[in-house]
């Protein structure tokens, strides 16, 4: 029973995965312009980020208001790498990466210790701080004014124009979703379900639950910070917006809004929660009156997020 609850598991994993790199590869067919690539862009690497936090808040169950910071960190630390001291792009990006992972290692010891809205307060500092300093040191970031970011170049190759940057956005994304579907299913993944589930409980079991949050939360830092890595060298440019607070709540409603302790459902979150202000532009005036009264009719009629409630009630259909 096991092991066919095992292949069934492995089964939906790699089945949600291809459709979502089957969508990818269908989309140019409706895609007219460069416009729609470039939001397109937009939603692959929102949807990295979302699937990182998500791992973090609806699997571990810790809270998290300081992720845009990390977002912009990645951006900020790859640009000043390659721009200021000369480091080639392919070099400087995984370094960013590593410094922030680094970062989110040192200041998640002690920070994870903290629970419920402690621990969002202490999130919210980070974030605060990172976005201070961003802004302050004009030396190095060009100040409120941003800066400008080199292309992405991979040895020897520029990457460059929209369709370049979707395929790139893509396969990130279904890599992604990959190993995040594959890490939930391992030890460690079902460790984090406990740990939501009840720390108590999962520590009575062995579990050495300061050890998995920080690793989670060391992972979900390193996942923003590349896709704010790849989303300045697609720009062009940085701005310390990107570390806002703003941003870091837009993620966490992405999260939320899709389904939390769901993958799939970070990415639909993202997706939604990105295209959706596109659409309402039309709106002018209105355009965030609508906006949030989509979000308050999301959170009655789908409480769980979209996903997963979507799936409980196809799930109690297939029983009647």
């Amino acid at each position: 029973m096991a092991h066919a609850a095992a292949t069934g598991s492995e089964r939906s994993r790699s089945a949600g995965t291809l459709l979502l790199a089957a969508l990818f590869v269908l989309a140019p067919l409706v895609m007219p312009n460069n416009y729609s690539y470039d939001v397109a862009i937009q939603v692959a690497l929102n949807a990295v980020v979302c699937v990182g936090l998500n791992l973090l808040i609806g699997y571990a169950g810790q809270i998290s208001l300081g992720h845009a910071g990390f977002f912009a960190l990645g951006g900020y630390g790859s640009a000043i790498l390659a721009s200021r001291w000369g480091v080639p792009v392919w070099v400087s990006l995984p370094l960013a990466c590593a410094a922030v992972g680094a970062l989110a290692f040192i200041v998640g010891r002690p920070t994870l210790r903290l629970k419920g809205h402690t621990l969002a307060m202490a999130t919210l500092g980070l974030g605060v701080i990172i976005s201070i300093a961003i802004t302050t040191e004009d030396k190095w970031t060009g100040g409120p004014d941003g800066m400008a970011v080199p292309p992405l170049v991979l040895f020897g190759w520029i990457v460059q124009g929209e369709r370049t940057w979707y395929w790139l956005a893509a396969a990130l994304l279904v890599a992604t979703v990959w190993l995040s579907l594959n890490l939930i299913d391992s030890p460690n993944g079902r460790a984090l379900r406990g740990l939501h589930g009840s720390e108590v409980a999962a520590e009575t079991l062995g579990i050495d639950s300061a050890r998995f949050k920080l690793q989670v939360f060391t992972l979900s830092a390193v996942f923003a910070a590349l896709a704010g890595a790849l989303m300045a060298h697609y720009s062009g440019f940085i701005t310390p917006g990107k570390a806002s607070f703003l941003h870091s709540v837009e993620l966490v409603i992405m999260v939320v809004f899709g389904g939390m302790a769901s993958i799939f459902g970070a990415v639909v979150g993202a997706a939604v929660l990105t295209l959706l202000p596109q659409v309402l532009t039309v709106l002018k005036d209105y355009e965030m009156m609508v906006f949030g009264a989509v979000l308050i009719a999301t959170m009655v009629f789908f409480p769980q997020g979209i996903v997963p409630t979507l799936a409980k009630r196809f799930r109690g259909r297939g029983h009647l």
